[in-house]
């Protein structure tokens, strides 16, 4: 998977870096050295999981595939009191290889958390302690290191918001800066991470990749569990209902279909559902829109879609659109994050973010040219599986664990 900034190709073959020659930002290996070329390491990862989400596949996708790949892979969950192994997150890594830690702690029991994830340092003694989340960052990167693990983090988004979000997004990039790796999903974001005087030569870019999981329904049969007619027009939007993610934006585009079969199917929940609806209902689009809230494994429903919108303000490399697209759904998307690195406009339709009028008019676009938007698709299909695939994906971990590890800095800028 080649990744560009504004650098070139710095060394050659298999090792081959390239470098952002104006922050001097690695970006992910172009073919990292196989797997197996070193001894396996013991990776911890630590995250505070929702239910579902992007964050929680791709950690799942990383944990499992460095187990298939012969690593020794924990998962250190800290999750709600009385949740344990039914959580959906720890309930997902059966039969994986992967060994999970169920860290169960009441509200705000920081004190109680941070003493557990030490024990399970010194238990396990890991090499790498792989943190997810402001929360894992902030809490354990530095008792990481304490244990003598190399501290990796994987920056997965911003989602700003109200001040308290904000000031966890400033301690947690207070606490990257002694991260020995930290590892953005889109260019954007490594962008941001260097301006928040993170060391330039600790930072790559490893976009998030696509890895199956569940099968996909069939059109016919996403439809029917939908509740869509033949005529419909199906929309359908995914994601954590929060004002990063833009859903207000997709319902004020409504009105401006008016003449088309339009249906919203909104799979998710969140903060600001309540919001929403009531949103839906002051412009008259109720009737529209259909909420469903969080649902598992939401990739096997997007086959009902004729289209399917990413509306946030801000992203990383967002799985959802790896969903849409290994589905064959037309993409409508806003040129946020590492969005325009994934699909470019030969593959989607690319908009603006913060713009309904615009959002409407790529929805009609895709309406009245089905053959076109089908074309796209398949475009978009073509160039996930080819750039965006797991085992370069995987390696690129690799070899930034191996780095982090002997201390290695990003190649010198040229």
């Amino acid at each position: 998977m080649t990744m560009r900034l504004d650098g070139e190709p710095i060394g050659g073959g298999a090792g081959e870096i390239e470098v952002d020659t104006v922050r001097g930002i690695a970006i992910a290996p172009v073919e990292a050295p196989p797997m197996d070329a070193d001894p396996p390491l013991t990776i911890m990862h630590v995250a505070a999981p929702a239910p579902f989400g992007g964050l929680e596949r791709v950690v799942h996708a990383l944990a499992a595939g460095q187990a298939a790949h012969g690593h020794r892979v924990h998962v250190a969950a800290i999750v709600d009191a009385g949740t344990g192994d039914a959580h959906p997150f720890i309930a997902s890594f059966g039969g994986t290889g992967v060994e999970v830690h169920a860290i169960e702690v009441a509200p705000r029991a920081y004190r109680r958390e941070r003493a557990e994830v030490r024990a399970l340092l010194a238990r396990l003694a890991p090499d790498v302690v792989h943190t997810h989340g402001y929360r894992a960052d902030v809490l354990h990167g530095l008792a990481a290191q304490e244990a003598g693990a190399a501290a990796v983090s994987t920056v997965h988004g911003f989602t700003g918001g109200g001040w308290k979000n904000r000031v966890y997004e400033r301690l947690q990039r207070r606490a990257l800066r002694r991260h020995d790796a930290v590892v953005a999903v889109s260019r954007p974001m490594a962008a941001s991470l260097a301006a928040s005087r993170i060391a330039a030569e600790r930072i790559e870019v490893i976009p998030n990749a696509w890895a199956p999981s569940a099968a996909p329904m069939d059109r016919a049969e996403a439809r029917r569990a939908l509740g869509l007619s033949p005529d419909d027009f199906a929309v359908g939007w995914v994601g954590r209902i929060s004002p990063e993610k833009g859903l207000d934006v997709m319902i004020d585009a409504l009105p401006l279909l008016a003449g088309l079969p339009v249906r919203l199917a909104v799979l998710g929940d969140g903060p600001a559902r309540a919001a929403m609806e009531r949103r839906a209902r002051g412009c008259g689009m109720a009737g529209r829109v259909d909420f469903r809230g969080a649902v598992p494994e939401a990739a096997r429903w997007m086959p009902a879609f004729d289209a399917w919108v990413l509306s946030s303000r801000t992203e990383g490399t967002p799985v959802t659109l790896f969903e849409a697209v290994a589905a064959g759904v037309p993409v409508v998307a806003a040129a946020v994050g590492g969005v325009p690195d994934v699909v470019g406009e030969g593959e989607a339709l690319l908009v603006p973010p913060e713009d309904p009028e615009a959002l409407a008019a790529a929805l009609r676009a895709v309406h009245a040219s089905p053959l076109a938007a089908a074309a796209r698709a398949g475009r978009a299909r073509e160039r996930v599986a080819a750039g965006f695939s797991a085992a370069p994906w995987l390696r690129a971990y690799d070899h930034a664990y191996r780095r982090a590890l002997r201390g290695v800095p990003a190649p010198p800028r040229r």
